[in-house]
């Protein structure tokens, strides 16, 4: 319809016209409206599905984590050594406890007795039980299952009690070091726990359950249970019977020698199988000190494994086994002892230098435990045979042991060694291994010339008992022959017949080792106080199934040495583990009169040597010597002491007197307490020391301490004396 108004056309629309347009508007207002549904719809499900259905499932499910067993480790013959017992977690859901105990009277009874039976504050209780802002509350774990079922018996609402475990070594202090412990969560923290904690821990199952909007759990719904995976047993070489013989014999050890610790290995020498290991002292792994972590640190530290130290006389047997597979020395070569060796200008005394071996054969020297000898067959051999030979035994390096923080040991490195070094390292000085790393290569020198790659893990068994790995001898080289190997068989067996380990002598078997008395670093300087003794053994020796390494660190009885202080315990201990692997004794004439003798020792101190030696021996005893002089002034075994007939008894003649120091190098510090720098500088002159001064004033304390015993000419830094001084 059209209209003229004022000359100008206007049109206007009809009432279908304007129908149409707002339809038209309406259709697309709803189309954007669509399309925007929709990809809120695709956005929600596609985009962001997954992240809403999480939030669902937390908003209408409740999980509880099941605890996977964790696996055993037992000995090799089964015996179980650490477990998981069965132990319970309690757990409280606050808004199922509020709406499933309305009586107010009995919630309060309730919470009383639980809190009696976990022994928690009642408030405490109280309050968590109360705060329904907390889906979940966990009031106690790894309670014994007696307590649990008290709490079942209370029918207390909303508290539920689900499985659990609680780690348990049912032996106590046993093997602590090497088994190590795990934390609350039953996670590995120490040792073995802690290394094999993948194949131990297992896979932790669940259980969940369906809950309201008040996360009240729902009577209707279903429940999902996935089963946990439980760990693998893990089975070690280590024999429960061995362990114990040794845990008791270096206890014993520990306690009569007043030493700091005692650590021994007992191991297969043909298959490098750990028998045995222990460190003492020790704890009960079922009660960690927990409270002083650096005792604790202390005490964890499996020192067989990870401790190097200098080993002293027991490292002569490498050095002897590697002369005889060079060809440098024979069983007929002969050495000459004069009481010291001149080495690069460094005089190195033997530890007999007060009274020299004199001629002796190559076993005469090994019996004697002659210094010059070995320093003789070391630089026999020189630098670069002598370190090839060192590597080959596995000296220096990681031998690939399945225990944590293995150390290497250490040797000065071939670029710097000078003849000096290489006289030391062949007497078992200027060189560093752990005891563990000792062991083998020892008995690669007994057991045919095979070096073994020592383990202690023997198999992994799934829950069904099914072997999943096992682990075999592996032989990691050939350091000598076979024929060498035979030699040094023959060279051991006489050191323990009739040589300085003839305290670990046993009737019956032919036992065959090497003593050791090595000093030790105090403050980076050698300390003339203190030692680290030992023996290392084989039995028997015509076929050597059991090596042992005994060592006692810094014994406080006096004298100390391997022959005194750590043979007579390897003895007890190699004798009790060949009974135990059924290993009958072959006696040679006269020898089984004399199992379970025993003899007193006779009291000989202010005799001369001839007639203490006679004495000895008519009480079935042998006799050693040691220091300057003819007249005996102590001995050990005390007079009195009940020892097996055959026992060796060492005799101490006098000590050196003043005039005597100076030529036999030996200083004794004075005592410079109390003198002012002129009279302590002086008096230390007098003596061929020097003397190093921290503060002024008069002397109060001094290092070395007075009454020690130095020797400048074997080590120049023992020529000072740090003294400080105060003013009064």
């Amino acid at each position: 319809m059209v209209r003229a108004e004022g000359g100008r056309g206007v049109t206007e629309k009809g009432p279908g016209e304007l129908s149409k347009r707002r339809l038209g508007i309406l259709i697309v207002g709803v189309f954007c409206a669509f399309t925007l549904l929709i990809g809120r719809l695709f956005y929600i499900q596609i985009v962001d599905g997954e992240n809403l259905q999480q939030k669902a499932l937390k908003q209408w499910a409740r999980e509880f984590t099941v605890t996977a067993k964790r696996g055993e480790i037992t000995d090799r013959n089964g015996k179980v050594l650490a477990q998981s017992a069965s132990a319970a977690t309690v757990i409280a859901t606050p808004s199922d406890v509020r709406d499933r105990n309305k009586d107010e009277e009995q919630f309060y009874q309730k919470t009383w007795r639980l809190a009696e039976i976990l022994g928690l504050d009642y408030d405490g209780l109280l309050a968590k039980l109360s705060d329904t802002t907390k889906g979940q509350q966990v009031l106690a774990r790894q309670i014994s299952l007696e307590k649990a079922d008290e709490i079942r018996a209370i029918n207390f609402g909303g508290i539920a009690i689900n499985e659990d475990s609680v780690r348990a070594y049912p032996q106590g202090s046993f093997l602590t070091q090497v088994l190590g412990f795990t934390d609350i969560s039953g996670q590995g923290q120490e040792g073995l726990e802690k290394s094999l904690n993948k194949y131990l821990a297992g896979t932790n199952g669940r259980i969940v359950s369906q809950v309201d909007a008040e996360n009240r759990q729902m009577s209707a719904g279903a429940d999902e249970y996935i089963e946990p995976e439980d760990g693998y047993t893990v089975k070690l070489t280590i024999d429960y019977v061995i362990q114990s013989i040794a845990e008791k014999a270096a206890e014993r050890a520990l306690r009569e020698n007043g030493a700091k610790g005692v650590e021994v290995v007992v191991m297969d020498p043909k298959t490098g199988e750990i028998l045995a290991m222990t460190n003492k002292p020790d704890f009960d792994l079922n009660a960690p000190p927990r409270d002083d972590l650096s005792a604790l640190s202390k005490l964890m530290r499996n020192s067989t494994v990870v401790d190097a130290y200098e080993p002293g006389s027991t490292f002569k047997i490498l050095t002897t086994a590697l002369a005889l597979n060079e060809g440098v020395a024979t069983m007929n070569s002969g050495f000459h002892c004069s009481g010291y060796v001149m080495v690069d200008g460094d005089k190195i005394k033997c530890w007999r230098s007060s009274n020299p071996h004199g001629h002796q054969s190559l076993q005469e020297a090994v019996n004697n435990s002659c210094n010059p000898a070995f320093i003789e067959l070391a630089l026999r051999l020189g630098i670069e045979r002598f370190y090839k030979g060192l590597d080959s035994f596995g000296i220096g390096r990681d031998l690939g042991v399945d225990m944590p923080g293995a150390s290497s040991g250490q040797l000065i490195p071939i670029k710097y060694v000078k003849n000096v070094d290489l006289a030391r390292v062949g007497f078992g000085q200027s060189v560093a291994v752990s005891p563990i790393q000792l062991l083998t290569a020892a008995s690669a020198a007994v057991n045919g010339g095979r070096l073994m790659k020592p383990h202690i893990v023997k198999e992994m068994l799934d829950s069904e008992g099914m072997s999943v790995v096992s682990y075999a001898p592996e032989q990691v080289g050939q350091p000598i022959t076979e024929e060498s190997s035979a030699l040094m068989r023959k060279l051991l067996e006489g050191a323990v017949t009739d040589g300085g380990g003839r305290n670990a002598y046993i009737p019956g078997y032919r036992v065959g080792g090497k003593t050791g008395t090595a000093q030790k670093y105090v403050n980076g300087k050698v300390s003339s106080d203190v030692h680290i003794c030992s023996f290392l053994g084989f039995a028997p020796m015509d076929d050597p199934q059991v090596a042992v390494l005994f060592i006692v660190d810094e014994p406080s009885v006096r004298p100390d040495f391997g022959s005194t202080v750590a043979a007579p315990f390897a003895k007890d201990l190699l004798s009790d583990t060949l009974k135990h692997l059924g290993i009958q004794p072959k006696y040679k004439d006269g020898e089984k009169d004399l199992v379970g003798k025993t003899t007193t020792v006779p009291n000989v101190v202010g005799e001369s040597i001839g007639t203490a030696s006679a004495a000895l021996s008519e009480a079935g005893l042998k006799a050693m010597t040691d220091g300057i002089g003819s007249v005996i002034v102590e001995q050990l075994p005390a007079a009195g002491a009940e020892v097996p007939e055959g026992s060796l008894v060492v005799l101490y003649t006098e000590r050196l007197g003043a005039g005597e120091q100076e030529t036999q190098g030996w200083i004794e510090v004075p005592d410079l307490k109390g003198l002012s720098m002129i009279s302590a500088n002086r008096l230390l002159r007098d003596l061929g020391l020097t003397m190093k001064i921290e503060g002024s004033g008069l002397a109060v304390s001094q290092e070395p301490k007075a009454g020690t015993r130095v020797d400048p000419n074997i080590n120049p830094d023992e020529k000072e004396v740090k003294v400080r001084f105060e003013k009064p």
